[in-house]
């Protein structure tokens, strides 16, 4: 009997001990956004008295409210607002329009194919690993042939160029495993390329474009080269602005407010893991077992 006893207790100790292991692991990797939040809701007396786990003494807004409106961003003294419109300005048709354009590329490259198809999509593929650094000189001299230097318009189509080899990728495997019997179906019923791109394979493209949306937002959003280098002024992204903030100090150093900045801009790349993170989860396991 106490040998039964010992026995069933095992499956339960085991997995006590992996839940406590993931809460430890998990508290230790969310600490320093822990630090991060604490700080940015504590007064500068209050950050140079206390430490850095300890809560605030007076939960205050201050540094988030002058991190938005008033915080210097090097000559200018506006906040992040602005910055953080120029970001949303900018990753929406960049995101839209690589998404798009990567089903295309994908759709052609796996369900019609052409002489030198592979030749295409393995270079498509080698510019998946092309540093960013690599680009910067021919790309920031094409911006300037086509008047789009140091603007919103500019940014978004260097993400895009730079983008499409990924959502390619992305979307050409997806399609490798679509039943090849629906596309000679309609085409036999008469349906043409942009038909069956349209009707049939993109509403069967929801897992991999959700995976390609999250994906691009996410790194589009966080880039910082490229908005370094192909903006400038009041055209410059949010991440650029985190850093001339950051950099930029009058007196006391005012890390409230650079701490609430960073959550600014960290918050709508959150958002979008808490809100769609299931579904990134679910494409790529769809992809993995389709593949």
């Amino acid at each position: 009997m106490r040998n039964a006893a010992l026995l069933s207790w095992q499956p339960r100790l085991g997995r006590l001990f992996i839940y406590a292991t993931l809460i430890a692991v998990a508290a230790l990797y969310l600490m320093p956004l822990w630090v991060v939040l604490l700080t940015s809701f504590k007064t500068s007396a209050d950050i140079r008295s206390g430490n850095l786990l300890s809560l605030p003494d007076v939960w205050v807004l201050e540094g988030w409210i002058k991190a938005w409106g008033t915080a210097c961003t090097g000559v200018s003294c506006d906040g992040i607002r602005g910055y953080f419109v120029n970001s949303a300005v900018m990753v929406l048709p960049a995101v839209a329009l690589s998404t798009l354009l990567g089903a295309l590329n994908g759709y052609v490259l796996s369900l019609w194919r052409f002489k030198g198809s592979e030749l295409l999509f393995g270079l498509l593929l080698f510019g998946c690993f092309i540093p960013f650094q690599v680009i910067l000189l021919p790309m920031a001299q094409t911006l300037g042939w086509l008047g789009l230097a140091n603007s919103t318009a500019g940014l978004v189509l260097v993400h895009v160029i730079y983008g499409l080899c990924f959502t390619t990728l992305f979307y050409r495997n997806f399609y490798q495993a679509l039943p090849q019997e629906i596309i000679k179906a309609a085409r036999l019923d008469g349906a043409g390329f942009f038909t069956i791109f349209w009707r049939i394979v993109l509403p069967l493209s929801g897992p991999i474009t959700m995976v390609t949306l999250i994906w691009q937002f996410t790194a589009i959003w966080n880039d910082f080269l490229f908005g370094v280098v192909f903006s400038a002024g009041d055209n410059q992204p949010m991440t650029v602005a985190l850093n001339n903030l950051v950099n930029t100090t009058a007196g006391v150093k005012e890390y409230n407010v650079d701490m609430a900045a960073a959550v600014l801009a960290a918050l709508p790349t959150l958002l979008v893991y808490a809100v769609a993170g299931k579904y990134f989860v679910r494409g790529l396991t769809a992809g993995a077992i389709k593949g």
